[in-house]
Formats: structure tokens, C-alpha cells, sequence
């Protein structure tokens, strides 16, 4: 390994660490009551550390969260390939959003800024938020794109995906909550009900 080599591996090293000391921080008291200095001595670097990496906290939120979502788009893209056909593949795409967000309840809080803040909008400047925005809604393509495999219109097909995202976040919220007691009721077998509705009105649809 050259020595540039050996300088670019320390510093991946380095803001690895930082930003794993930083999704801890922001875990515990949210983004707003986060500071540079906090998420420093977490990581134990000093503050001019990590200076050096991100200009200021909101930058920080906005890679944690751009790895969360990548994350995300990584399970959603492997469950729609193994699907056999754009059925299969509308009904993974669904259940693997919502499978990755009921397993992993705190990637939800911080796609959401519930950390500490509660039900508010939050953003972490224009340009970070039309990436991030950008990055979710690739997470959705899958979904939109089976849609119109299936004979949706392309508006149809993003109307589709507003639905199955805000019935996907209602049921994580009701799971994580617990409220989903309240019912009686399975998040995931609800989700597969509204899947399966959704897969036969395109079906009439398109056999008639």
C-alpha cells in the first residue's frame, strides 16, 4: 500500500468513526440539542477533527441519513430482484420498506427527525434536502416502476407510491408504538392486505 493509500484508508477510518459517533448523539438528544463538540468527544477526536470532514452538524444528519437510506434502497433493490414477475416484484418492493424500517425502528426516527423533536419539519438546507428527498424516492422507484409493468400510467404509478409510502409509515407507526394493540391487529399482514388489494384493482384494470 503507497503511502497515499495508507492516508486515505486512516481518514475513511476516521470519519467512519465520526459518524458512528454521531448517529449515537443525535440518537440521544436529537439534532437540535446535538453540537459538534458533543459528537467530537463521542468519536474522541477534538472539534477541529471534524471540521476537517463536515462543515456543521446538519451535514452530519444528512450523511447518517444518506447512508440509512442507501441502506434501505440496498434491501428494497435485492428483495425486487429475487422477484419472479412485476407482481412479485410490486409486492417485495412494499414489504421490503416496510421489513427494513420494522427491524431497524431507529432508522425510521432518523428518516423522521423524531430523535428528541417530535412531529415537526425539520431540514437540513435546500440542497441536502432535494438529495435526500431524491435518495428516498429512488427507494420507491421499484414499486412505481412494477406499477406500470402492471399497466399504470406513469402518474398513476408515483400516486401508487405516495399511497404505499404513507400506508407503510401509518402501520410502522402504529408497530413501533405499540398502538397497533389497540386493534388487535398485525402491521405486516395489513400491509400485505392493501398490497393485495392494490395488485387486483390493476388487474382488472388491465383485463378490462
Amino acid at each position: 500500500m503507497t503511502a497515499a493509500a495508507r492516508k486515505q484508508a486512516v481518514a475513511d477510518h476516521k470519519r467512519q468513526l465520526i459518524l458512528e459517533a454521531a448517529r449515537r448523539v443525535f440518537e440521544r438528544v436529537g439534532l437540535d440539542a446535538a453540537s459538534l463538540r458533543a459528537i467530537a468527544a463521542e468519536a474522541g477526536y477534538t472539534p477541529a477533527a471534524l471540521y476537517f470532514h463536515f462543515a456543521d452538524k446538519e451535514a452530519l444528519y444528512a450523511e447518517v441519513l444518506a447512508l440509512s437510506i442507501a441502506a434501505l434502497k440496498d434491501a428494497v433493490d435485492k428483495a425486487v430482484t429475487a422477484a419472479p414477475d412485476a407482481a412479485g416484484r410490486f409486492r417485495a418492493a412494499a414489504l421490503a420498506f416496510f421489513d427494513f424500517y420494522a427491524t431497524r425502528p431507529r432508522d425510521l426516527d432518523l428518516g423522521f427527525y423524531l430523535f428528541q423533536g417530535g412531529m415537526r419539519p425539520h431540514g437540513l438546507g435546500r440542497a441536502r434536502d432535494r438529495a435526500l428527498n431524491a435518495a428516498l424516492e429512488g427507494t420507491l422507484a421499484p414499486l412505481g416502476e412494477a406499477a406500470q409493468a402492471l399497466g399504470a400510467t406513469p402518474e398513476e404509478a408515483r400516486i401508487l407510491m405516495a399511497d404505499g409510502f404513507a400506508h407503510a409509515v401509518g402501520l410502522l407507526l402504529l408497530l413501533h408504538t405499540g398502538r397497533i394493540r389497540m386493534f388487535g391487529a398485525d402491521a405486516r399482514r395489513l400491509l400485505e392486505r392493501g398490497i393485495a388489494d392494490e395488485l387486483a384493482k390493476l388487474e382488472t384494470r388491465r383485463c378490462s
